[in-house]
């Protein structure tokens, strides 16, 4: 089953993932090629478009990918997951980007793995997932905000919580190195989201 979108805008969480993600894209320089690694409604890949960058990529969600051919027919958006073989069928790139992806996933081993053998030997790559920390787990304990945050009711929500230590070593495991984290949505302790930045271990 997979993620359900109404319309293919943006999300309420755009407004704080898209200035970080655009800060690092700026850093490449010239524009090129970038896969959207769960590209959901297509609405973060045509903003990526209108900033000149030729996007490719897939969602598990046929309802995502149609909203987003109706907003773009020209767009390179397909079905499709990260336990696909997706370096064999769009190649490999500059730039891969994953946002608020990590969370949904059952096997976030294969999900790195994929996300690694999409990227060039010189590659980036950029994912988002909310963020998790001590203090921040205190302060929603300490409210009563658990029961809402960890969202054991909703359908095909988020099944994996993840820390900067734990969402590291994960990306370490398939031979990726965090180069930057941005805490993102609010003061870095309580972040709604992290952002973090990947290259090939050298």
């Amino acid at each position: 089953m997979a993620y359900q979108w109404l319309d293919g805008e943006h999300c309420d969480s755009h407004d704080y993932l898209l200035p970080a993600l655009f800060q690092e894209v700026d850093l490449l320089g010239e524009a090129g090629r970038a896969f959207d690694l769960g590209c959901g409604n297509g609405s973060i890949a045509r903003a990526m478009k209108a900033r000149g960058w030729e996007v490719s990529g897939v969602d598990p969600s046929a309802e995502g990918v149609k909203f987003a051919r109706q907003k773009d027919p020209e767009i390179d958006l397909h079905t499709g997951s990260a336990y696909d073989d997706l370096q064999a069928r769009f190649g490999r790139f500059p730039l891969v980007y994953s946002l608020e992806v990590v969370e949904h996933v059952y096997a976030p081993r294969d999900y790195a793995k994929t996300l690694l053998s999409l990227m060039q030997d010189d590659g980036v790559a950029i994912v988002s997932t909310p963020y998790h920390g001590y203090w921040k787990n205190l302060v929603m304990s300490l409210t009563g905000k658990m029961d809402a945050h960890f969202t054991a009711l909703w359908d095909h929500g988020h099944i994996k919580f993840w820390s900067v230590k734990t969402l590291t070593q994960l990306f370490e495991e398939v031979g990726l190195e965090v180069t930057r984290v941005h805490r993102v949505g609010r003061i870095p302790v309580l972040a709604k989201s992290m952002v973090l930045v990947l290259k090939r271990k050298t």
